[in-house]
């Protein structure tokens, strides 16, 4: 994978995670059991496209993310050094 497909309409900011925990509790806790399947990915983006965005602490000290709006997932997808990378898989109990 290469970059990351459009937000949908309900989805107005893109927001990549910076630990793998976090990224797992997401996938594992909340986007299985919502969607039946839970994805975390690594993937690495130039410096310079991150340097205008801040990091949010969302919840504590380990939950930290940056806030990418919709209409600059292109500019991100541009900035993807290398490939996406799917390290887990999570599917919902039952």
């Amino acid at each position: 994978m290469r970059a990351f497909p459009p937000r949908l309409p309900e989805q107005p900011i893109f927001y990549p995670v910076l630990s793998e925990e976090y990224a797992i509790k997401i996938a594992r806790d909340w986007n299985a059991p919502a969607s039946s399947k839970g994805y975390v990915t690594r993937f690495h983006v130039s410096r310079e496209f991150l340097h205008k965005y801040e990091v949010h602490e969302v919840g504590g000290k380990d939950h930290r993310e940056y806030w990418i709006p919709a209409e600059d997932l292109p500019g991100f997808n541009a900035a993807l050094v290398g490939a996406i990378e799917v390290i887990a898989e999570f599917t919902a109990p039952g």
